[in-house]
């Protein structure tokens, strides 16, 4: 038999009750997230809170979506940056989408800059789509494989060596010895 409380609920049925909407709230919270973010098989994704602050290298074997900021290269399959998240260093993965800030270099199948999103840095890419609210400053450059590093060795084109400027005539030589006939 249960015990009845002030509330007028049985107090084995209020605390499952508690326990349940807990659980609900969790799931529910997790699902939104997750929707608005790369998901895994599982349907879990690593998360980066808008309350951490991380300096070093991260790499994600899976999904991974960042709220906070990080100091370092970031690599993921997909990768999430959402508004007010804040990234100084490159970042490499399938798929990057840019809701927030990314100063550093960008090496991407696919990357995304909407909602505001703003890059200042390279983007190697296969596609790039750029919303117009979102901001780009640097360089793109279109690679078969933009994960790979070799792929950017000439990023800026094809690099001539050896090969000095070409000298121009001086205009103080032309001055002290006299116009040429």
């Amino acid at each position: 038999m249960l015990i009845s409380t002030k509330s007028g609920a049985p107090e084995k049925d209020r605390s499952a009750s508690v326990g349940a909407a807990e659980v609900i709230g969790r799931v529910v919270h997790h699902d939104q997230w997750a929707r608005s973010e790369p998901t895994t098989k599982a349907g879990m994704a690593s998360c980066i809170g808008s309350d951490m602050s991380i300096v070093g290298k991260i790499e994600c074997k899976g999904p991974a979506q960042v709220f906070g900021r990080i100091e370092g290269e970031v690599r993921a399959s997909d990768l999430q940056i959402s508004d007010g998240a804040q990234v100084e260093g490159n970042v490499i993965a399938q798929n990057v989408t840019v809701c927030g800030r990314v100063k550093g270099t960008i090496r991407a199948d696919r990357v995304k800059l909407q909602n505001g999103g703003a890059v200042e840095g390279d983007i190697f890419h296969r596609t790039l789509s750029i919303d117009e609210n979102s901001q780009f400053e640097g360089s793109s450059r279109r690679v078969e494989n933009p994960t790979d590093p070799s792929s950017s060795v000439d990023a800026k084109g094809p690099q001539k060596k050896d090969l000095a400027p070409a000298q121009l005539p001086s205009i103080d030589a032309e001055l002290t010895e006299g116009p040429k006939p």
